[in-house]
C-alpha cells in the first residue's frame, strides 16, 4: 500500500515538473533595484546590539515569544521591561514612516491562511522553547547547542515548505 502511494505522489510531481519547464518563460532573476546590502547590514547590527543590550543590561533573551508569553502570565516586577520591548518593536515602524514612506505590503495569502500559519509558528515556539530571534539571535551568538539544532530545524522547514508551496503543489 505504501509504494503505490509512494509512486503516485512520485509520478504526479514528475508530470507537475515537465508541465512546469514547459510553462516557464524566464529563469528567476534579481531585482537588483530592490537589493540594499547597506540598510540590511545596519537593521542586523541594530538587532545584534539590541539584543546584546537587553542580556547585559536586564539578563533577559531578546526572543520575542518569550517576552509576549511572559505578559500572557505576569509575574510581579516583570511587565514594564516587556511592554517597553514591545513598545519599541511598534514605535520603531512609525517613527520611521516619519522620515520616509513605508514600503508597501502584499500578503498573497487569505485571513484563514494567515490565522493558521499565526496558529502554527506559536505551537512551534512552545515545542522549540522559543522563537527564531531567541534562538537564532541570541541562543546562536551564545553557542548554545540547543539554539544551532532549533536554528536548523527552523531552517530546514521553511525550505521544505517553500519547495512543497512553490514546485510539488504550484500550479
Amino acid at each position: 500500500m505504501i509504494y503505490i502511494i509512494l509512486f503516485s505522489i512520485l509520478k504526479s510531481t514528475r508530470i507537475a515538473r515537465k508541465q512546469r519547464r514547459r510553462s516557464r518563460k524566464t529563469p528567476m532573476s534579481i531585482d537588483w533595484n530592490a537589493f540594499t546590502p547597506w540598510s540590511a547590514l545596519l537593521g542586523g547590527v541594530l538587532i545584534g546590539v539590541a539584543a546584546a543590550m537587553l542580556v547585559l543590561l536586564n539578563g533577559r533573551i531578546a526572543g520575542i515569544s518569550g517576552i509576549v508569553g511572559g505578559l500572557l502570565r505576569p509575574a510581579r516586577g516583570d511587565i514594564g521591561w516587556r511592554l517597553a520591548f514591545l513598545a519599541g518593536l511598534i514605535g520603531a515602524p512609525l517613527a520611521y514612516a516619519l522620515f520616509q514612506a513605508l514600503p508597501t505590503v502584499q500578503i498573497d495569502a487569505g485571513n484563514g491562511t494567515l490565522l493558521a500559519a499565526g496558529l502554527l509558528v506559536g505551537v512551534g515556539t512552545r515545542y522549540g522553547a522559543g522563537c527564531t530571534s531567541g534562538h537564532g539571535v541570541c541562543g546562536l551568538s551564545r553557542l548554545s547547542p540547543r539554539s544551532a539544532v532549533a536554528t536548523a530545524m527552523f531552517m530546514a522547514a521553511g525550505f521544505a515548505t517553500v519547495f512543497v508551496l512553490r514546485h510539488l503543489l504550484a500550479a
